[in-house]
């Protein structure tokens, strides 16, 4: 997919915010590649893979795409055809091990919530990710933003869409546009990932950047890339996110 280029937004006309998950509204990803090591480790091995991978190899990897289309990508590297069946098997038996592991490890973070509950006087908050819903849930739950956004704005390309799919694939946030009754005139994503937010602007939204979970020895070039791909602005944190948008 090729980059894009977000289009400028003036906050006074946007009505929605559509948020990213992991990695955006909690610290998720670093904990869930911890997890997930063992579990693609073993889906590689049954492809030949001849070494075992790192967590952070593997986020580097596939970072911004959930586990279904990481392990597709990763079959088709490989030159193995995986049968829907084995997919499917793989998929959940991920999605239970990380989704029981950040219910243990994910905590509520004012930095975030704060922000958001401000925002939320005065935007309509939609999360828009490529993770499941159940782990999606989960997340919200323990971090206490399950309240500021409703189980109709919750929009998952593993689970919303007819045919499962991933970003940087736009039709998640072109669903959540459709269901919502919204589009690039009056919403704004809100990305941490250089997948999540090409997906975001091959769907036509303006895409702020968010550095908030970014380890800080990477900003600078999370930052640089994020604006390669064509996001409106980057920011550091969720209140400079609330600053911009207000």
């Amino acid at each position: 997919m090729t980059a894009g280029r977000s289009r400028p937004f003036d906050p006074a006309a946007v009505t929605t915010v559509l948020c990213d998950a992991d990695g955006t509204l909690f610290p998720s990803e670093e904990p869930a590649y911890a997890v997930s090591v063992d579990v693609t480790n073993r889906f590689l091995a049954g492809l030949g893979a001849e070494r075992a991978f790192a967590p952070d190899e593997l986020q580097r990897m596939t970072n911004g795409k959930n586990f279904r289309a990481a392990a597709a990508e990763l079959a088709t590297g490989y030159r193995r055809e995986l049968t829907r069946a084995d997919l499917e098997d793989w998929v959940a038996e991920e999605k239970d091990v990380v989704t029981a592991h950040l219910r243990t490890v994910l905590r509520p973070d004012p930095a975030v919530r704060g922000p958001l509950e401000r925002l939320s006087g005065r935007f309509a908050l939609a999360t828009v990710t490529s993770s499941a819903s159940s782990r999606l849930a989960a997340c919200l739950e323990v971090t206490g933003l399950a309240q500021l956004f409703d189980a109709d704005r919750r929009f998952s390309a593993e689970d919303s869409l007819t045919e499962p799919t991933s970003k940087p694939d736009p039709a998640v946030y072109v669903h959540a546009g459709c269901a919502l009754g919204v589009g690039p005139a009056d919403a704004v994503a809100v990305e941490d990932s250089v997948n999540g937010a090409r997906s975001a602007v091959a769907a036509g939204y303006p895409t702020i950047g968010i550095l908030q979970f970014v380890p800080e020895a990477d900003r600078r070039a999370r930052a640089e890339v994020l604006h390669e791909v064509g996001v409106a602005a980057v920011v550091e944190s969720w209140a400079d996110a609330e600053r911009l948008l207000r």
